[in-house]
């Protein structure tokens, strides 16, 4: 479950599209470096997401231990998923500063990233993301600020359906 965000509140973000949501999640997963880190979305809400590594020899860096570019991949990708929930329809966002604090190792097992939207503004956007274990240990926690960028589009996008699910 993604923990909820204190300061807007779930009645403070736009309902997904569950098409557009089940469309994307398939993209995000076949992506290039997501299927190099083996690195998996497993939930996209409004403001929150769930991101999973199976941990593998792969993982590991010469001392036995998971890498710290892994953990950090892992909250940059669920942070930036939680922040674009909520930016507009049409546009991509990069990340443009990271905060991480590496709280306990890992050698093994699954890593869940667990991203929630801070705030969500028109140019930059802010959101923070923690890593656990599969019994709920915190191994790492970061924020993510991230810029919106109108003719970054992601792939597959043009053909989508709509975003945001209609109101009316």
């Amino acid at each position: 479950m993604i923990p909820p965000n204190p300061t807007n509140g779930p009645a403070a973000f736009r309902l997904l599209n569950p098409d557009w949501t089940r469309l994307t999640a398939q993209v995000i997963n076949q992506s290039p470096y997501f299927s190099l880190l083996s690195m998996r979305l497993i939930d996209l809400e409004p403001g929150g997401s769930r991101m999973e590594i199976d941990l593998g020899r792969r993982h590991l860096q010469p001392f036995g231990v998971v890498h710290g570019g892994v953990f950090s991949s892992l909250i940059d990708a669920a942070g930036f998923w939680a922040a674009f929930t909520e930016v507009d329809e049409g546009v991509g966002m990069t990340t443009v500063e990271m905060k991480l604090n590496y709280l306990a190792p890992s050698i093994s097992g699954r890593l869940i990233g667990l991203g929630r939207l801070i705030k969500a503004g028109k140019t930059l956007s802010l959101a923070d993301a923690r890593v656990e274990n599969e019994t709920g240990r915190l191994l790492a926690h970061g924020t993510v600020t991230l810029m919106t960028l109108s003719g970054l589009v992601l792939e597959g996008q043009n053909e989508a359906p709509p975003k945001f699910a209609s109101t009316a």
